[in-house]
C-alpha cells in the first residue's frame, strides 16, 4: 500500500512489458450483444488471437470477446464476480465509476495487489447506484489490448425510462502494434503519429491573414512550448483502427428498430487514447444521462466523448437507416455503426470534418492579460513545458474542432444533474493541481511531479473538499477520481453536474467538490492511457 513517503511506481510499471502469455482462447470475436445478468458472474481473462485489419495479433479478452460481455445488474443487489486469470502476468478489473469499498475497486498497485496468474479473485460488493458504467483492466497494457466492457444497472426506486429498444454502444481504439512500441515511439518523438502537421501553404495563409510579425510570433510561442498546434490526440489512425462494439466501419455493428420507436443508446468511450465526436446525421439526440447520472434532458446534434466518459441519449428514428458516426478529435479516422429497419441496409457515412489546429485561446486561456510561459520560467521546473498564467473558466466551450461547426454541440454548461449535489456543505479546504507535461520526454504529471516523484493526497474522512485542476498543457485531459463522485462547479461556484471523469480542456481551470466518504486508497489519474502510464497519476488516501 502507499505510504506518506514517495510512492514508487515500480510495481505499477512492472506489468508494462509485452504480453507473452498462454493459453489463448483460440480466436476472439466481436461482442455483438452478449450479455450476462444476475448476481453471480464468472469472467475469464486470457490472451486471444484477433484479426481486425488483416494481421493476426494478440488481444487480452474477457470470455474471449472484444468488448467484454455487458453485465446487467440491479441496484441494491450484492454482486459476486469470480475473475479467473489465465495470463502469465498479473491482471485486474476496475469497476469504473462505481461507489464501492476500496478493496473491490481493482486499482492494481493502489488498492490491491492484482490477480496473480492461474488464480481466481472474487469481487463482491453491494450495487449502490444505477445507470451506465463500464469495466476495464487496471494492469499493464491490457486495457489497450481489449480488456473492457459495459455495465448497465437497473434503478431500484427511481422511475425507469421506458423505451422500445436499448443498445449499448462501446467505442474504442485498436492498434496492431505492441502498445509498448507505441509508447517507445512517443518517447522518441511526441509527434510520431501526427500527420496533420502545418505545411508551407498553411504558413503562407497565416501570413496573408495575420501579417508576418504575428505569424512569426505565434510560431515562436508554439516552438517555445515544444508543442505542435495540430497534435490533438498523440495517436492517430496511422496506427489506430476505431471500433464500435468491436467492429470496424467496413463491417459495421447494426442495431434494428421500427420507425417511430423510442431508442436508448448508451455510449461509452473505452478508447485508450481517443476522444470521439459523436453524431447521427439527420437525427437529434436527447442526452438524459452523463456518467451514469440522470441529467435534465438536452437536445443536441453532437457531443464529444472523452476517454472513460459515457452519455445516454434518446432518439426517435423516422427513416429507414441512420449512421452512428464517431470521428476522432484529430479527424484522422472514425468508428461507425448502423441503425436500420432491417439487416443489409446501410446509410451514407459522412466525410471526416477538416482538422482544426489549436487556437490562441487554447494556448493562452483567458486572452485578457493571460501569458503562457515556457518551462524555463515555470515553478515546476524542466519537466514542464509551459504554464498558463490566467486560465479560462468557461464550461460552454465545445472544444477544438467543434466550435462554430453549424451543429448543436453539447458542452458541460448544458448538463445539470437531477436532484442537485449529494452534499450541501461548502468546502472545508481547497486543493489545486496543475496538469503538466513535457512533450520532448513525453512525460505527463500533476504539478510537474510524475507518480514516482509524488506523495499521496490525504483527505479526511467525511470532509468536503474543492479540487481545482488547471490545465497547463495543450491537450484535453479526462481526469478520473476513483471511489468518489466529482461534482463539477460552474465559474460562480454553483453545482453543475456529477461525473466520474472530467475532461479538462487546454488552458482551462475547472473545480469540483468531493465528499471524502470512502475510506481507503484511491487512484486519481488522466484516463488517456499513455499519459497515465508516463506519470499523470496520484494516490488519494482517505483516513
Amino acid at each position: 500500500m502507499p505510504t506518506d513517503t514517495h510512492y514508487s511506481r515500480r510495481k505499477f510499471l512492472q506489468s508494462l512489458a509485452l504480453l507473452t502469455a498462454i493459453p489463448y482462447f483460440k480466436k476472439a470475436y466481436s461482442n455483438n450483444g452478449e450479455t450476462l445478468s444476475g448476481t453471480e458472474f464468472h469472467l475469464t481473462i486470457a490472451n486471444t488471437l484477433i484479426n481486425f485489419t488483416g494481421k493476426t495479433g494478440k488481444a487480452t479478452t474477457v470470455n474471449g470477446s472484444i468488448p467484454a460481455p455487458t453485465l446487467y445488474w440491479q441496484e441494491g443487489d450484492t454482486v459476486t464476480i469470480h475473475v479467473t486469470n489465465l495470463l502469465e502476468e498479473t491482471t485486474s478489473i476496475h469497476w469504473h465509476g462505481l461507489i464501492l469499498p476500496y478493496g473491490m475497486d481493482g486499482a492494481h498497485g493502489v488498492s490491491f495487489s492484482g490477480i496473480e496468474p492461474n488464480t481466481t479473485f472474487t469481487y463482491s460488493f453491494k450495487v449502490a447506484q444505477s445507470g451506465t458504467y463500464w469495466y476495464h483492466s487496471h494492469s499493464g497494457m491490457q486495457e489497450q489490448l481489449g480488456l473492457y466492457g459495459a455495465i448497465v444497472i437497473k434503478p431500484l426506486n427511481a422511475p425507469i425510462i421506458e423505451v422500445d429498444r436499448d443498445y449499448v454502444v462501446v467505442l474504442s481504439d485498436w492498434t496492431d502494434e505492441n502498445p509498448m512500441t507505441v509508447l517507445d515511439n512517443l518517447k522518441k518523438e511526441s509527434g510520431y503519429y501526427n500527420f496533420n502537421k502545418l505545411t508551407l501553404p498553411d504558413f503562407v495563409h497565416d501570413v496573408m491573414e495575420n501579417g508576418w510579425d504575428k505569424t512569426i510570433s505565434k510560431h515562436d510561442m508554439w516552438s517555445d512550448m515544444r508543442m505542435n498546434p495540430t497534435d490533438l490526440s498523440d495517436i492517430s489512425a496511422y496506427t489506430y483502427s476505431y471500433l464500435l462494439n468491436g467492429k470496424l466501419p467496413q463491417n459495421p455493428w447494426t442495431g434494428i428498430f421500427k420507425k417511430g420507436e423510442k431508442i436508448r443508446l448508451r455510449f461509452i468511450n473505452a478508447g485508450a487514447q481517443t476522444f470521439f465526436d459523436v453524431r447521427i446525421p439527420n437525427l437529434k439526440m436527447t442526452v438524459i444521462q452523463a456518467d451514469g447520472q440522470l441529467v435534465e434532458p438536452v437536445e443536441v446534434d453532437e457531443f464529444r466523448l472523452g476517454s472513460a466518459e459515457n452519455y445516454d441519449v434518446l432518439i426517435t428514428p423516422m427513416e429507414d437507416c441512420y449512421t452512428l458516426f464517431a470521428q476522432s478529435m484529430d479527424r484522422t479516422g472514425y468508428a461507425c455503426g448502423m441503425l436500420t429497419v432491417h439487416e443489409g441496409l446501410k446509410a451514407e457515412i459522412p466525410p471526416l470534418d477538416q482538422a482544426k489546429p489549436l487556437s490562441m485561446m487554447d494556448m493562452m486561456g483567458d486572452m485578457a492579460g493571460s501569458v503562457a510561459v515556457n518551462h524555463a520560467n515555470s515553478e515546476f521546473g524542466a519537466s514542464v513545458d509551459m504554464r498558463v498564467d490566467t486560465p479560462r473558466t468557461n464550461l460552454d466551450d465545445e472544444g477544438i474542432g467543434l466550435r462554430n461547426n453549424g451543429r448543436r454541440v453539447l458542452t458541460y454548461a448544458d448538463l445539470y444533474t437531477l436532484g442537485g449535489a449529494l452534499d450541501s456543505r461548502p468546502p472545508q479546504r481547497e486543493i489545486e493541481l496543475h496538469l503538466t507535461g513535457n512533450m520532448n520526454r513525453y512525460s505527463w504529471s500533476f504539478d510537474g511531479l510524475e507518480l514516482d516523484e509524488s506523495t499521496p493526497i490525504h483527505l479526511h474522512h467525511h470532509e468536503r473538499v474543492r479540487i481545482i485542476f488547471v490545465n497547463d498543457t495543450m491537450m484535453t485531459h479526462p481526469i478520473h477520481l476513483h471511489g468518489m463522485w466529482s461534482e463539477l462547479e460552474n465559474a460562480n461556484g454553483e453545482f453543475q453536474v456529477r461525473k466520474h471523469t472530467i475532461a479538462v480542456q487546454p488552458a482551462q481551470r475547472v473545480s469540483f467538490l468531493v465528499t471524502a466518504d470512502a475510506l481507503g486508497y484511491w487512484a486519481l489519474h488522466c484516463h488517456l492511457f499513455y499519459h497515465m502510464h508516463t506519470g499523470m497519476f496520484r494516490v488519494v488516501i482517505v483516513s
